[in-house]
């Protein structure tokens, strides 16, 4: 990864209180784990912004290295990075999830 590519990934998680880089966009998500993390974060009631990984293979691939994790959706909290989709679910069952964003103070809907 390069510097740069770095840097603009540093630039995306530290600018967002919560990130999810994922395939596809909200509206539509690209593959299963990605509309399962939205349906997550929907479902707390949580604003996020989002990266379409698909539309930048720098990016794609600079995530992967960013986090060490090999996996897409990865989902950042206050630039912390928390997860991809099978630990949003096992940490949203448990109430994990819903305890780590009022933690770090993000608002959500009931």
């Amino acid at each position: 990864m390069t510097d740069q590519t770095q840097a603009r990934i540093g630039d995306l998680v530290n600018g967002s209180d919560v990130l999810l880089f994922m395939k596809g966009t909200p509206m539509f998500p690209q593959c299963g784990f990605s509309s399962r993390a939205i349906a997550i974060l929907q479902h707390l009631g949580v604003e996020f912004d989002s990266v379409d990984v698909l539309q930048d293979q720098e990016v794609r691939q600079g995530i992967k290295q960013f986090s060490d994790w090999p996996t897409i959706p990865q989902l950042y909290v206050k630039g912390e990075f928390v997860g991809g989709s099978d630990i949003m679910m096992e940490m949203y069952e448990s109430g994990e999830l819903k305890g780590l964003l009022e933690e770090k103070g993000i608002a959500h809907a009931a």
